[in-house]
């Protein structure tokens, strides 16, 4: 982590304790007047902000279990899945679990970014020594979760996770971003996902992550293609959020996996 970064969430923790003081302050004078936490809200904030700054990018998170993993055994092909919440939600059971019987590995943590990514990618990847990993990250870099970037950014993140992969003789698969869209509604308002993940950049970087596959022998997985329909949205069936997948849209994205990881196997390392 960057000594600015550093500096930034520090700060963020400092007003976030500031504003539970005050909260705290405004709640003793409420006290008699309701039951309910005024404060609640805030609190979430502050422990949120204090995750953060302990742990950036959220190495903890599958520590215990990355020790508890024993090596493939001999014959075993592993595959780690790096990722977001796309990614992290695929375990879920009403998606139909994650790859059931494969020697597939889970390594999505919701609402990360690319740099995120790339500081766990030795832990979370490397060391568990996998024949291939599929990287499906930049979204949420979109979406600005981890602060304003560039595309430029993002890209040489995942070049750079690429790198680190095929100097540890692990194979790759760099996937497609989904598409989103503005389709779905939550308590009768629009859920407008294309303000925070506008689809031209989601199509630059697309394009991008294409051609930087084609140029090095990686295996490109194109979810996009598959999800995208005549708008260029995400197709309505696919999702509940216009942006996560369900079930319906885990069932399209498992076999284009399958087969991508297999091509990947192929390769040489």
């Amino acid at each position: 982590m960057t000594r600015t970064l550093r500096a930034l969430l520090a700060l963020l923790a400092l007003l976030a304790l500031l504003a539970l003081l005050a909260c705290a302050s405004l709640a003793r004078a409420q006290a008699s007047e309701t039951t309910q936490d005024p404060c609640a809200e805030v609190k979430t904030q502050a422990a949120r902000a204090e995750s953060r700054l302990r742990d950036w990018p959220a190495l903890a998170r599958y520590r215990e279990a990355n020790a508890k993993l024993a090596p493939p055994a001999k014959g075993v092909k592993r595959v780690v899945f790096m990722g977001d919440s796309i990614t992290d939600s695929w375990d879920d059971p009403r998606h139909g679990g994650f790859f059931p019987g494969r020697p597939y590995v889970n390594r999505g943590i919701s609402g990360q970014t690319t740099p995120q990514m790339l500081v766990r990618f030795r832990a979370d990847v490397l060391a568990l020594r996998p024949e291939a990993v599929v990287i499906l990250a930049g979204t949420n870099d979109i979406a600005g979760n981890t602060g304003p970037t560039t595309l430029e950014a993002v890209e040489d993140n995942l070049a750079s996770m690429a790198e680190l992969a095929r100097a540890g003789g692990v194979r790759v698969v760099l996937a497609s971003l989904l598409p989103v869209s503005d389709y779905e509604m939550r308590d009768g308002k629009p859920l407008v996902q294309t303000a925070r993940r506008p689809p031209e950049q989601i199509r630059a970087l697309n394009e991008w992550i294409r051609s930087y596959a084609a140029a090095r022998g990686l295996v490109y997985l194109d979810y996009y293609a598959a999800t995208v329909d005549g708008r260029g949205f995400l197709k309505d069936e696919l999702s509940d959020d216009g942006l996560h997948p369900n079930a319906a849209g885990y069932a399209v994205m498992a076999p284009l996996a399958e087969r991508a990881v297999a091509e990947a196997l192929k390769k040489k390392r």
